[in-house]
């Protein structure tokens, strides 16, 4: 797909977007769409936003709403309190909005400070290895293996199961259903794209309210054990919450991390000239990460509402309407970085928006970080001659970008 001479309308270009060619490669769609402004104004109805200033300002400002909580879906999706994948996501802290976004980041937040997470180093290595002797046994003797379910969702799985106190032999039979509930996230044009999430979503309801039961009675050192303490001890939260937001850690810590772990090899196999630095260089490791999070993000757009009528870069947006963040169209925006459409691992400076910003940083950021800095040396130095089997295609969303499976040869 290439752009055209010719400048399509904006929602000529969302249209294709949101069709499942679109999906495979949207960023020359982003360009496109560049080609109107960092702000596409759409008769004042809608805001597409495109670029990077643009975009990191409106992440940190407190009166663009998350476009997701119960408030804001009474108006924009009508009929969502039928659908318990949304009723359960309206919950959790990152679907909601001050001030129970705020009580709920509190209460959960020190969990996954800096300083913890660094004294997860061990957990974190020990498991990198576990994933990658379980990829070269699957893999064995040239057999062709999908990355995604035998890798990079194992060891997402694995490192906040482990966290949050799930069992081990319990976290294969997960992956169905986070998938289903992230379609949720995607535009919804037909209210029956939410069934499969609402079966998903109360299976894990259920089993939360179990693990939840289990871990009073039986307390251990996962961060579940220590959050039911706290509520019982008169902590800011019901137990209905503490479920909720169980359930988003298991599908937000799981479902983006193994997307930028997929993206991120894919993007390592396909620039062997840079494995001997990955294997040797931890800070060169660390830049090309951070440029795999630029270059090709798990998040492609968030949305966000206005609570008043505001300028906007010199764009009037009344109270109530919405604006489409297109985060990776930000991350390539050429004021912002130069060469922004090839992947340069060296460059500095590089701050890309992926895992949002303002009080909705992403919590999870510095553990996504460590467990990927981890694994991915090991993976490299084990398996120098890791190769793609076939064309690599992505799943049918917009929001969250990812492989389905990703076919891989060890060799």
């Amino acid at each position: 797909m290439s752009t055209t001479s010719t400048v399509r309308s904006p929602l000529e270009i969302m249209a294709e977007l949101l069709s499942f060619d679109g999906k495979q490669n949207p960023y020359p769609l982003y360009e496109q769409m560049r080609a109107h402004g960092p702000v596409v104004d759409v008769q004042g109805a809608h805001f597409f936003v495109t670029g990077y200033r643009e975009c990191s300002w409106a992440l940190r400002e407190p009166e663009l709403l998350a476009s997701t909580d119960d408030a804001v879906q009474d108006r924009r999706l009508p009929g969502w309190r039928d659908h318990s994948s949304w009723v359960w996501l309206t919950k959790n802290m990152l679907f909601s909005n001050n001030p129970r976004h705020e009580r709920l980041r509190r209460f959960f937040g020190n969990a996954f400070s800096a300083q913890r997470v660094l004294a997860l180093a061990d957990m974190i290595d020990r498991l990198s290895d576990d994933v990658v002797d379980h990829l070269a046994r699957e893999g064995a003797d040239g057999r062709t293996v999908d990355l995604v379910e035998h890798f990079s969702y194992r060891f997402a799985i694995s490192v906040i199961g482990e966290l949050i106190g799930v069992p081990s032999e319990d976290q294969p039979g997960m992956r169905h259903g986070i998938g289903a509930i992230t379609i949720a996230l995607d535009p919804i044009t037909d209210m029956s794209m939410l069934d499969p999430g609402d079966v998903a979503m109360d299976r894990f309801a259920e089993y939360f309210y179990g693990l939840v039961a289990r871990l009073r009675a039986n307390p251990g050192t996962d961060m579940t054990s220590g959050w039911i303490k706290a509520l019982d001890n008169g902590g800011d939260i019901t137990e209905e919450e503490l479920v909720a937001n169980l359930m988003l850690l298991v599908v937000a810590a799981t479902e983006a991390p193994q997307d930028l772990l997929s993206n991120t090899i894919r993007l390592a196999i396909e620039h062997p000239e840079f494995h001997d630095r990955i294997k040797t260089d931890p800070d060169f490791t660390a830049g090309f990460i951070e440029e795999s999070f630029r270059f090709d993000p798990a998040v492609q757009a968030l949305n966000r509402v206005a609570t008043r009528d505001f300028d906007f870069f010199g764009h009037p947006v009344a109270a109530g309407t919405p604006l489409t963040l297109l985060i990776a169209a930000a991350n390539r925006d050429p004021r912002r970085y130069d060469n922004p459409a090839s992947f340069v691992p060296t460059r500095t400076e590089n701050q890309p928006l992926t895992l949002s910003g303002g009080s909705h940083y992403c919590l999870g950021a510095a553990l996504a970080r460590m467990s990927v800095q981890a694994v991915l040396p090991k993976l490299i130095t084990r398996f120098p001659d890791l190769t793609i089997a076939g064309a690599p295609t992505f799943r049918n969303q917009i929001v969250q970008r990812g492989h389905a499976t990703l076919l891989i040869t060890l060799k």
